[in-house]
């Protein structure tokens, strides 16, 4: 067989199967999985690119925060196309509840650790992932400790509290625990409005 050929067949075999993934309906859940090696790759690149385009550690998790919001959008989309069970939630705590449960096992094929309100202020919620699985295989430079890689996953967050009508300044901050060095905590600060929305919804019940 000629390099030729091979190369016919090999390109044949591609192609269908990405004629076989386009024509898969999106209304069905998928049940292969991308492997989190291969993502842990891709996310990697995602961080060294974006690096070498900013000088400051802030403008860097500006552009991964940004990259999550193009996700995060996508999968609001997604899900609720998808989920039968699932209807869109415009209201603080249903939204954080679906964030919680829904969106991350769809992200990532398990509930979020925790779920809380800030005792200080009642504007600001928490998420808490004691070993978010995008950030497994990142290693941070010592001179780059304040650098949160979980700014991706607050994208994702930040996006899908909007599409609830729920916008929020979403962050992410690595809390490192005994034995949960990975534990990160996804803080959303609500609008003012929403605050004051939401106080009005629980007076008119």
């Amino acid at each position: 067989m000629t390099q030729a050929n091979a190369l016919l067949r090999l390109d044949t075999r591609t192609s269908k199967r990405s004629t076989m993934l386009l024509e898969q309906s999106i209304l069905r859940p998928r049940h292969d999985k991308v492997s989190l090696g291969a993502f842990a790759l891709l996310f990697g690149e995602i961080i060294q690119y974006s690096q070498n385009r900013v000088l400051e550690i802030q403008d860097l998790e500006s552009k991964l925060n940004e990259m999550g919001k193009r996700v995060g959008l996508r999968v609001f989309e997604l899900l609720m196309l998808r989920e039968k069970n699932v209807h869109r939630e415009t209201r603080v705590l249903p939204t954080l509840m679906f964030i919680n449960t829904v969106v991350w096992r769809t992200l990532f094929d398990k509930q979020a650790d925790s779920l809380g309100r800030s005792t200080e202020n009642e504007d600001e919620y928490m998420i808490t992932d004691n070993e978010p699985s995008i950030i497994k295989y990142i290693s941070v430079p010592k001179e780059m400790a304040s650098f949160s890689p979980g700014a991706f996953l607050a994208g994702i967050v930040e996006a899908i509290a909007e599409s609830c009508q729920c916008p929020a300044r979403v962050t992410s901050h690595l809390v490192p625990a005994d034995g949960l060095p990975l534990k990160t905590v996804i803080l959303l600060k609500f609008s003012q409005q929403v605050m004051e929305r939401e106080k009005r919804l629980d007076a008119g019940k």
